[in-house]
């Protein structure tokens, strides 16, 4: 259990996981160098086509995710990345919509530890110790904290009493479609 482990590789190859913006990767990449040493490879697995500002072409790899369609495509991917050997698996989490499916399965088959990105460029490992703030991540994404805590929670309790308003409704009018014939 990598979450369980307080303790950090030491960082020479992190697959990132271009599941945001373009520009957001472009920002993210001189942070990494900044961080782990300018010697640092970074491999991109990515949707889009060309490179990110601050990849370097001939030192890193890119995946394509089109490249790899269907399950023998998504296995062929998950075994060529774990031959990589990757110490951090970095995956973006703006609130974009871009690769969810991937960045999860990534997250749950490659034996790397994770560090999660932000839409700031910031970023934290995935373990134990950030809990507090894995926690404030998840609910801000959720709609769960501040001003928006109460109306998605009022959401989320009224919506039975909705659902069931509507096909009692609905039943309504058809029983009535029926007898009225």
């Amino acid at each position: 259990m990598r979450f369980l482990r307080l303790s950090y590789p030491p960082v020479a190859r992190i697959i990132l996981v271009e599941s945001g913006s373009r520009s957001l990767t472009g920002q993210v990449i001189p942070k990494f160098r900044e961080v782990f040493g300018e010697q640092v490879r970074i491999d991109l697995v990515t949707c889009y086509a060309g490179l990110p500002d601050g990849l370097d072409a001939e030192a890193s790899t890119v995946y394509r995710i089109h490249e790899y369609r269907g399950r023998r495509g998504r296995e062929r991917l998950f075994s060529e990345l774990r031959r990589r050997l990757p110490c951090a698996l970095a995956i973006i989490c703006s609130g974009e919509p871009v690769m969810t499916r991937w960045k999860w399965a990534l997250a749950l088959r490659l034996p790397a530890k994770m560090l999660v990105v932000n839409e700031n460029s910031d970023f934290f490992w995935f373990d134990r110790g950030n809990w507090p703030t894995i926690r404030h991540f998840v609910l801000s994404r959720g709609g769960l904290s501040g001003a928006d805590a109460v109306a998605t929670i009022g959401r989320v309790l009224l919506f039975p009493f909705v659902l069931a308003y509507l096909l009692a409704y609905a039943a309504a009018l058809h029983l009535r479609r029926k007898v009225h014939g």
